[in-house]
């Protein structure tokens, strides 16, 4: 087992790793940027260092820096966490260069599944379902006979890198130039990458994703399934487990496609396969052309292969509530070299779990993000309820890093009763000084969509469009906008709230919108896909 292990990476998931250290007896390194000096992750660890300025480029993202810490250290291991260099290929190569142990996949692995068209060829040679689609592609020619055998809408994205970016749906031909050219600048910015595919786009699909888990002696599960359709411009709110739309017989079928494509590329270590599912299935047919010699019928299936997360996923602790396991210890055990003792008949789901990412950004001002100083910040408690976070009263939410504030956590012996205790636990957690997307995620619970299990990938735009009461629930819903409870909670709200202006002078919560150049900030761009 590791005496030491540094963790390249900030916020709630530094401290989620360095609790599971702890539990195992290993010393923990932080390291921070000059931002970050005063936040959560450097006063609980054993170790901090500083990395350098507050740029991701010069603290988080530098590879140079993060393996000399963790040499400087005596560290035996990095954890890279979720984000920042978690799926980089060459990172986790250069820490084994090091002598170090990455605790993940192997480089190959995550090398395999960070090239769109390269793992869909790998999944269909798995025999796992893939949306139609062509890759390799170079001219825009080509790409317009594409979409047209494919029909419209189609998908347009990038071949390297995640997280929604160089990404663009295309309803018609005449939007499909411009499409491509964006798509393209966002890529090779982002990435450094321009290659594109293009796929068939399943306007009312559903994201359902499997946590898969195995070790270096070629031991490999999944533990069931997680329902991430709550999604805001590729970038998901909330998430629960089970799905409210898999039948068992689904559920096995989609499980066992997901551990064939780990298996696929060798995987070990914690992974997530995520899928486009649609509930009613279609027929489609491909003409015969220079890019597809012979004509085709597809027979739509109710699932198709989207991508793999080479790491471990945000959404994490719901699987981990209802499977009966700590991901994040198992992470580190893996990487020591430890068989992983369970097998898929070991696995049940135990319950039903929902996560709610709480942010600090404004839906009723189009999710723009907002910053200042957190002049409360309570979080609930209570039965079934679990907060991942680090900030607390007195943080500064800055423009630098994601807006992600906490992730609200809770499990129940059913559906009925997680969202009724979700939606207790909204109502408690009071956040003042930004402005945040709490009451957002209670209109949406509330809505008879997302009870009957209704709600796409798609869903928040169409509903936000066309549904003006739900627009004005978020305006004037339940939660930090009307200081919802009692009016005595109301009024000791306000008391709170306006003491602490007076303790906190000058710090406003305001929308943002970063001047910052570096391409990888995740405030650059608000429509960008943050998991």
């Amino acid at each position: 087992m590791f005496n030491k292990i540094l963790i390249a990476n900030r916020g709630e998931i530094a401290i989620r790793i360095m609790r599971a250290c702890k539990e195992l007896g290993i010393k923990t390194v932080a390291v921070y940027s000059a931002a970050d000096e005063h936040a959560q992750h450097v006063q609980l660890a054993d170790e901090s260092i500083l990395l350098g300025d507050a740029a991701p480029k010069e603290s988080y993202l530098n590879v140079d820096k993060l393996i000399q810490s963790a040499l400087d250290s005596k560290a035996d291991a990095i954890h890279p966490g979720y984000g920042f260099l978690s799926e980089n290929a060459s990172f986790a190569a250069a820490i084994d260069s090091a002598g170090l142990a990455f605790i993940g996949p192997s480089a190959d692995s995550i090398r395999a599944m960070g090239d769109k068209a390269e793992s869909k060829i790998a999944m269909k040679k798995a025999g796992v379902p893939t949306v139609p689609g062509f890759e390799g592609l170079e001219s825009d020619d080509d790409f317009k006979k594409a979409a047209k055998e494919i029909g419209y809408p189609v998908l347009v994205k990038a071949l390297a890198g995640g997280g929604g970016k160089g990404m663009r749906v295309v309803n018609a031909e005449s939007e499909l130039s411009e499409a491509i050219e964006s798509a393209r600048r966002e890529a090779l910015n982002s990435f450094g990458d321009e290659r594109l595919l293009i796929e068939k786009y399943l306007t009312d699909a559903h994201h359902i994703e499997f946590q898969v888990f195995g070790d270096k002696h070629g031991n490999l599960v999944h533990l069931f399934e997680r329902e991430c359709s709550v999604q805001r411009r590729h970038q998901k709110i909330i998430e629960e487990t089970p799905s409210p739309l898999l039948t068992p017989e689904l559920r096995a079928k989609m499980g066992e496609a997901a551990v064939a494509a780990a298996k696929a590329v060798n995987y070990y270590n914690a992974g997530t396969i995520e899928f486009i599912f649609d509930p009613q299935p279609s027929t489609f047919n491909l003409q015969p052309s220079t890019l597809n010699p012979q004509p085709s019928t597809f027979n739509l299936q109710p699932f198709y292969f989207l991508e793999m997360n080479t790491r471990l996923q945000v959404e994490h602790p719901i699987t981990e509530l209802t499977a009966g396991i700590d991901l994040v210890q198992w992470q580190i055990r893996i990487a020591a070299g430890e068989k992983f003792p369970f097998t898929q008949s070991d696995f049940h789901q135990h319950g039903h779990a929902i996560e709610c990412r709480v942010y600090a950004e404004d839906p009723a001002n189009g999710f723009l993000p907002s910053t200042g100083k957190l002049l409360q910040f309570i979080e609930p408690c209570g039965p079934g309820i679990r907060v991942d976070s680090g900030f607390k009263t007195g943080s500064d939410v800055t423009h630098f890093y994601d807006p992600l504030l906490a992730k609200l956590i809770v499990h129940a012996e059913n559906r009925e009763a997680s969202i009724q205790r979700m939606q207790t636990a909204l109502r408690e957690f009071v956040v003042h000084g930004v402005v945040t997307n709490i009451d957002f995620m209670q209109a949406v619970l509330k809505h008879e969509d997302f009870a009957n299990g209704k709600v796409s990938t798609r869903w928040v735009e169409k509903t936000l469009e066309s549904n003006s009461s739900l627009a004005l629930r978020v305006l004037f819903g339940i939660g930090q906008h009307t200081l919802s409870g009692t009016r005595a909670d109301q009024l000791q709200s306000l008391i709170a709230a306006a003491l602490a202006d007076v303790v906190f002078v000058g710090s406003k919560s305001q929308p943002a919108v970063s001047n910052e150049t570096d391409p990888f900030n995740p405030w650059k761009q608000t429509n960008s896909y943050r998991n």
